[in-house]
């Protein structure tokens, strides 16, 4: 994987403490799978661990996280990737502390995949820097979110799967949240009418104030099957899904012919003990002659410096608006992740080290 001590886990390090030719031995903290998750994630599921890391061997690079970032995926993905005792899995903003590798300075800013932990060492092979020309007065934190893997998929999937065009009508789901707040946003740019829907009246609030034509709070409508038909009385022609359950069954049948559905998260359904049954897609699917389509970003792993330019553009522009909802202390990310699971985030949840 590029990565040394990947079983191991913590490190508190004074930023430059470490003068040439001397060693300093790292004790790095990570956040344990202890259990894995039943139904919703508990405390209990996760334990604390501090790890000794090694010293550099040459070509490597030691990195403490600043930034670290908890996102939905990581409960499904938890259970088909994981072992019990394993590190969390997880992306980090991380700095460079010290380098034996010259193709990192010292001070650079990276984004990596090395799960919930303070420190790292690190080859550099897995490692992505920041796009050299980010403004160094927009926070490094976007890397995790809106110039960062959510963003990318909201790029993509509304590019490459919902193939929206201008003057059609877009659906998104769980809006307010890291991936639906952008896919809002570069729908309205592409020209496009944007329905979303939130889980509380402030969400709500938000998504008009980034520009949302039409938003409502699922929560408190007495028939989303309405509330979907008022927002656009003729129909979406697309739908970017990121709840699954109830709300996809529902918003299948609102669906104008040819309308194209991209499935990019199930929240809904993540932490169920019990499989929800349904929905029962093919008749509708079938008499609107839809197209749904799974996926996930990495499909475009190799255009992401694409991807990244026009976010970084737009946002420095003013034309996409990040918000983020940071949870200080590493100590707290099982915290922040089950509250992100439950919806209490607006827009990117982020935890700061």
């Amino acid at each position: 994987m590029g990565f040394r001590g990947f079983g191991s886990a913590c490190f508190q390090l004074q930023r430059g403490s470490l003068s040439p030719g001397i060693q300093m031995m790292v004790v790095a903290s990570a956040w344990i799978l202890k259990k894995h998750f039943d139904g919703f994630p508990k405390t209990s599921d996760f334990e604390l661990k501090k790890i000794e890391l090694p010293d550099l061997k040459d070509g490597e690079l030691l990195l403490e996280s600043v930034f670290l970032s908890v996102d939905p995926y990581m409960r499904p993905y938890s259970r088909r990737y994981m072992k019990e005792g394993d590190i969390m899995i997880g992306t980090q903003v991380a700095r460079i502390v010290e380098s034996k590798n010259p193709a990192f300075a010292v001070g650079t800013f990276v984004v990596g995949h090395t799960g919930w932990r303070t420190h790292f060492i690190s080859d550099g092979k897995d490692l992505q820097l920041l796009p050299s020309n980010w403004p160094e007065s927009l926070p490094k934190s976007l890397a995790l979110g809106t110039v960062g893997m959510p963003g990318l998929t909201a790029y993509f999937g509304l590019l490459e799967v919902c193939k929206m065009k201008p003057g059609e009508t877009v659906l998104v789901n769980a809006a307010a949240g890291a991936v639906g707040s952008v896919v809002g946003q570069l729908a309205k740019i592409g020209g496009c009418k944007v329905v979303g829907c939130a889980g509380s009246d402030d969400k709500v609030a938000y998504l008009k104030k980034i520009g949302f034509d039409e938003a409502f709070n699922y929560r408190t409508v007495k028939s989303l099957d309405e509330a979907l038909s008022k927002a656009s009385p003729d129909g979406y022609d697309c739908f970017f899904d990121n709840v699954g359950g109830e709300f996809a069954s529902v918003a299948i049948n609102q669906m104008k012919k040819y309308g194209r559905i991209a499935v990019c998260g199930a929240i809904s359904q993540y932490n169920d003990s019990v499989p929800q049954k349904g929905p029962y897609v093919q008749i509708p699917m079938i008499f609107k002659e839809l197209q749904m389509e799974g996926f996930i970003v990495s499909r475009w792993s190799n255009r992401r410096e694409e991807g990244l330019q026009a976010l970084l553009k737009w946002v420095v522009e003013g034309k996409v608006k990040c918000h983020e909802q940071v949870t200080e202390g590493f100590e707290n990310m099982p915290m922040a992740f089950m509250g992100m699971l439950k919806g209490e985030n607006l827009g990117k949840a982020v935890v700061k080290v």
